[in-house]
């Protein structure tokens, strides 16, 4: 690039992403440096209408931002929200004598590098600059081998983009027409739904079995004593889990030997007393290796297993501790370390453990990425040497300390010598009975001293494993103790989890790691899944069920495992300048080889039956007049039918719980709540007690009453099979007003609210205490109340935000996490999102807030602005009516007035 004269102040300007990683880079270079943040991506594809430029919105192309009729040309936009930033940076650049471009060395790092030229326009010279530690050296030796920009990541970049926009402003639509507004779909997201939605139809399918064993209890002559457990009959072996099928819970091979509990009893009589004997001993040595360093995808596994972390938690923290210079840059296919960080690691290796722990030569990790541009360093301590856990541990917070020891540590194991042991199994026969036992016991850790995988503390698992059995010979006679009969059941397949599902995706070549976080975040935030709390697992929702059935039986190539892995192959052979991208972008949109995009979607609106794709059976019951029972799924959520008969499902209830048991069991409920408790001795309507989604309720009138009919909620404790009449009728008079204030003279009223029942007047509001009832409480004990101080938050009367971030770059306002009446949410000022079901207020961060407002605010209006039209409607004829009604009124006062003045000249003519 040309030179140019040097600028008045003579420094070179240095843009990075973010003001974490400027501030660290600006405590290393000198007052020679401006050191600036981009704070991330400065322009992207128009994300609506409105961000479309005026000479495109006629374009039929325009929705999309993309013209895929001009070489799929994109058009890029600098978001409102980035205008200011945007401003800055030219204003630093013309005043710079150089420009440095120190984004990430991914994909997307150089992407940002691009847009920044392509943006700001320099006229000075500019250099790129690649490091993947953020330490002094580091920046330095960067600073001494600038590079260009890489046109191949940029353009990988650029194609991943104009896919993923592709796919989801084109099929998406579909989503919405056919089963609800405001669902998306994408290239990875939809796969990952589609594998969390198959394993819950494996488990609902699942039929478990039951087996039963022995378990003996066996003694050595001189006291050692051990269990063993049943492992054959007269030659016929007993089964385990794996045996059985996992649709009907039927063996396998039957020749096994299913034992039931009346036979295990049986056997446990005829075994008993008898002679016991050692058949066989086996005695084996093995060697276990350290694993690998970790990569992205294998730290965010890790931390979840060991640290409870959710893959989102894990790069935020590891962001956090690579932009302070504590770790390697975190998203990295590559299992490699330098060569100074392997020396690093084995000095420690002999210093704090010993030389007997140090392998001859240095242990190297081959890598499977295929993209040699993006297989960085894997994830490891940066600097040279490692800094000690403990030695920085006030410069941490609690999370960063938890993961930045968890990659210490695996890295250091990793140059570790070999866990040697021994693998030691017992046979013992019994008239014809086996028994069998396994231990292993551990002559040298090795690398164990330091890391377990799946184990805090790798002392007590080195314990655990260490199982010791006692010495015993071929032929040895033992005595048994005791037998006892052991039932087990066949379980379903586990559901995913965020570790294993991100494991299950990167065996599948599906996605790059540093996108798992990223499509977690979306699926739970779009409702697809939940966080069940037993476990901590991923749940489907049934919306996501059928969105899965839409996609597998209309658009099957968009989630199938094989094509979705494949087109990352080729979008990797785009990076590295293998293939050409529009040859690619043209065969994904219009087709050649086979269908592209477009001709899939061609009258897929009207091909596709909506009830058929939105419908789940779930079986039908015993009986040959029983009808089968769907779950259907609505555009306002989904219900239980069969036939004629619905009923309301538990949004917290998991697919694979819903038995055709269950389902009969709520449609009864439901029926019964279309039987009355009695009339209303006021209104003289109907009383029900029903079911919904959110819980039991009492209901006054029928949908078919001019009026709406009155709901009210059950209180804490209450079940719905206990409701009467009178109960229901004290429960549809809440809020009960108990009488007026006698100082404020405010009414004082008692209420059942989303939190539990309260007291208010005017302003105040009080929670009533478990043993009051909002339906009993008196005048005299409500004031007492009120004249209490508010308990709650430490007395506050007002609400206090849970947590306060940055400012949004939207909004230019704070970013607040809230807990409001439906639960926490966060608000930039403007727009308001709810958490997902299952993350807790701990796991939410600044980055996580954004994707929420961004997700959010993409999906349009929400219903209370609905509901504000919808008032402002009413509002409108109500003053049409009020102007009516004044009309009559003047009209009457005319009729009226004349009538006064035909009386008075009447009078005056008979005068």
């Amino acid at each position: 690039m040309a030179k140019t004269p040097k600028a008045a102040n003579g420094k070179s300007l240095v843009i990075v992403e973010s003001p974490a990683k400027a501030r660290t880079i600006s405590s290393f270079l000198g007052s020679d440096y401006t050191i600036e943040a981009s704070i991330g991506h400065i322009r992207d594809l128009p994300q609506g209408a409105k961000e479309v430029p005026e000479k495109y919105k006629g374009e039929e192309w325009a929705y999309l931002g993309v013209n895929v009729n001009q070489n799929f040309e994109p058009v890029y936009v600098v978001p409102r929200e980035k205008a200011k930033q945007v401003r800055k940076l030219k204003e630093l650049v013309k005043e710079a004598k150089d420009l440095y471009l120190a984004t990430d060395e991914d994909r997307e790092g150089e992407a940002i590098s691009w847009h920044l030229c392509e943006v700001l326009k320099p006229k000075v010279p500019v250099r790129r600059l690649v490091f993947h530690e953020i330490t002094e050296e580091a920046i330095r030796a960067a600073l001494a081998e600038p590079r260009e920009i890489d046109a191949h990541l940029v353009r990988a970049q650029e194609v991943r983009r104009i896919v993923d926009r592709l796919y989801g402003y084109d099929v998406s639509p579909l989503l919405w027409r056919k089963i609800r507004p405001r669902l998306s779909a994408g290239r990875v997201q939809s796969v990952a739904v589609r594998l969390i939605v198959e394993r819950e139809r494996q488990r609902m399918a699942f039929v478990s079995a039951t087996y039963w064993d022995l378990l003996g209890t066996f003694a050595k002559a001189d006291g050692g004593q051990f269990q063993a457990t049943l492992t054959s009959v007269a030659g016929r072996r007993i089964p385990s889990s794996r045996d059985f099928d996992a649709a009907t819970g039927k063996l396998k091979d039957a020749d096994l030997l299913l034992l039931d509990e009346g036979q295990a009893n049986e056997l446990l009589a005829r075994l008993r007393g008898r002679k016991c004997r050692v058949a066989n001993l086996e005695d084996k040595p093995y060697t276990t290796r350290p694993y690998p360093p970790f990569t992205t995808s294998t730290l965010q596994q890790e931390a979840n297993r060991k640290c409870g972390f959710t893959a989102r938690h894990t790069m935020q923290v590891a962001q956090s501790l690579y932009e302070t210079g504590h770790i390697t840059y975190m998203r990295t296919d590559s299992t490699t370390l330098a060569a100074v960080a392997v020396e690093a690691a084995r000095v420690l290796v002999a210093s704090q453990y010993g030389k007997q722990y140090l392998p001859e030569k240095p242990r190297v990790y081959q890598t499977k990425v295929k993209n040699a541009q993006e297989a960085h360093e894997a994830i490891r301590p940066a600097g040279h040497p490692f800094d000690l856990p403990e030695a920085i541990r006030s410069q941490l917070s609690g999370d960063q300390f938890k993961l930045y020891d968890l990659i210490w540590k695996r890295t250091v194991a990793s140059q570790m010598a070999d866990a040697r042991g021994h693998r030691i199994t017992i046979t013992i026969e019994v008239d014809g009975a086996v028994f069998q036992v396994s231990g292993r016991t551990i002559d040298f850790p090795g690398y164990l001293r330091v890391y377990v995988e799946g184990s805090d503390d790798p002392e007590a698992r080195l314990a655990d494993q260490d199982d010791v059995l006692p010495s015993v010979s071929v032929g040895e006679v033992l005595d048994c103790r005791g037998l006892e009969p052991k039932s087990h059941a066949t379980k379903p397949p586990n559901r995913y989890s965020e570790a294993s599902l991100t494991r299950a995706l990167e065996e599948m070549g599906i996605g790059r790691p540093s996108t798992y976080a990223s499509i977690i975040d979306t699926i739970l935030a779009r409702d697809y899944v939940f966080k069940f709390k037993r476990g901590n697992v991923l749940v489907p929702t049934w919306t996501a069920f059928a969105v899965s059935r839409l996609l597998e039986v209309h658009l099957p190539d968009l989630v199938d495992y094989q094509f979705t892995a494949e087109m990352e192959d080729d979008l990797d052979a785009i990076s590295r300048g293998e293939a050409g991208h529009l040859d690619y972008l043209r065969e994904f949109y219009f087709g050649n080889s086979h269908p592209g995009l477009k001709e899939q979607l061609k009258n897929k609106v009207e091909e596709i039956d909506a009830r058929a794709v939105c419908q789940v059976p779930i079986g039908r019951p015993d009986g040959e007049d029983a009808e089968e029972i769907y779950v259907r799924v609505g555009r306002y959520g989904p219900f239980l039918q069969q036939g004629q008969r619905r009923a309301s499902l538990p949004e917290s209830m998991p697919p694979d719980e819903l038995t055709v048991e269950k389902a009969l069991e709520l449609l009864d409920k439901a029926a019964a709540g279309d039987e009355p408790l009695g009339i209303c001795p006021d209104t003289h309507k109907p009383v029900f007690v029903r079911v919904g989604r959110f819980g039991p309720y009492v209901q006054r009138g029928t949908a078919e009453d001019d009026e709406k009919p009155q709901n009210a909620s059950l209180l804490r404790g209450m079940e719905a099979e206990e409701i009467d009449l009178a109960t229901a009728l004290k429960l549809l008079s809440l809020p009960r007003t108990l009488g007026d204030h006698p100082e404020t003279g405010e009414p004082v009223v008692a209420s059942n609210g989303r939190y539990g029942p309260y007291i208010k007047c005017g302003d105040e509001t009080r929670s009533l205490p478990d043993d009051l009832s909002p339906l009993d409480v008196t005048m005299e004990r409500a004031l007492a109340l009120l004249a209490a101080p508010k308990a709650g938050r430490g007395g506050r009367r007002k609400v206090e935000p849970i947590q306060v971030f940055d400012p949004s770059p939207v909004t230019n306002e704070p970013v607040r996490l809230l807990d409001g009446r439906y639960g926490p949410y966060v608000t930039d000022g403007t727009t308001n999102a709810s958490l997902p079901r299952g993350t807790t207020i701990e796991e939410v961060s600044f980055e996580y807030a954004l994707e929420l407002l961004r997700v959010r605010a993409e999906s349009g209006p929400t219903r209370r602005k609905t509901r504000k039209k919808t008032t402002a409607k009413k509002a409108t004829a109500k003053k049409k009516a009020g102007k009516k009604k004044t009309g009559k009124k003047k009209a009457t006062k005319k009729k009226a007035a004349a009538k006064k003045t035909a009386k008075k000249k009447a009078t005056k003519a008979e005068v």
